[in-house]
């Protein structure tokens, strides 16, 4: 009995001893796997939030791809628009552009026909016509106007009232007695007198005035006397005028705006 029962004791420790080892083997070989498993879940869960934030920010960007494809539309309708407002504006600047082209050359046709017949009019304009004269004698050495001199000239200033273009040519002269140099000096001095007479005198422009002292040249008597010396020692005051060329101009311009004028009734 008690070797049964001894037998009996040492099989049951080793039932129970080979129990314990066979658990303990089952956990040293699933405690890996379960590691490995547990890994694999957190992975894909991760993945399953990189995939849902994946598709939100496709979602953010299909909504801006929309807004801005809505806008390109809007922007590009409305560039439509002025490209047809800019089209028909360029149309009616054609249009415009054709009649103001219409307009100029007609008023060019007549400007060249106006032209034509004031080169004809004005072709000799520079060629003032002398319409008055007066020699102004002085005496021996003298360059001071005498009052014989000043009524001349009162007289000559007097027709020039209502001149409007014109010029005055002063030419001073003296006789051969002294030298050339000193007789230049005295016909400058001698024409002198005479414009700032009829500048203070008779506010003549002095611009409308030419003035030069020739000396001895020139003279109007060839003769040695005293008579002789007397006429050469003087100053020539020419008045030229184109008053009778412009007014043929303007006469011959108003017949041709009355012809015109005559045209278009």
């Amino acid at each position: 009995m008690r070797a049964f029962l001894a037998t009996t004791c040492i099989a049951t420790g080793a039932l129970l001893a080979g129990g314990c080892a066979t658990k303990k083997y089952v956990r040293t070989t699933t405690a890996p796997i379960q590691a490995k498993v547990d890994q694999v879940g957190e992975q894909t869960t991760r993945n399953g939030q990189q995939i849902e934030d994946t598709r939100n920010q496709v979602k953010q960007v299909d909504d801006k791809a929309t807004t801005g494809i809505s806008a390109a539309q809007e922007r590009a309708s409305a560039a439509d628009q002025k490209a047809t407002a800019a089209d028909q504006h360029a149309a009616t600047a054609d249009q415009h552009a054709g009649e103001a082209l219409a307009k100029a050359n007609q008023v060019g046709e007549q400007s060249q026909q106006a032209l034509t017949q004031l080169r004809g009019v004005i072709s000799n304009i520079d060629d003032y016509k002398l319409q008055t004269s007066v020699a102004v004698p002085f005496q021996f050495d003298k360059f001071a106007l005498t009052p014989e001199a000043r009524q001349d000239l009162d007289k000559l200033a007097g027709e020039l009232k209502n001149d409007k273009r014109f010029f005055i040519a002063v030419e001073g002269y003296t006789d051969a007695t002294g030298s050339r140099a000193y007789n230049e000096a005295l016909s400058r001095r001698r024409a002198d007198g005479v414009v700032q007479y009829l500048v203070a005198k008779h506010d003549v422009p002095i611009y409308r005035i030419h003035m030069i002292g020739l000396g001895e040249e020139k003279p109007v008597d060839e003769a040695k006397n005293r008579a002789a010396r007397a006429k050469n020692r003087r100053v020539e005051v020419k008045v030229f005028s184109a008053d009778q060329v412009v007014a043929g101009l303007n006469g011959e311009n108003s017949n041709s705006a009355s012809r015109t004028e005559a045209k278009q009734q």
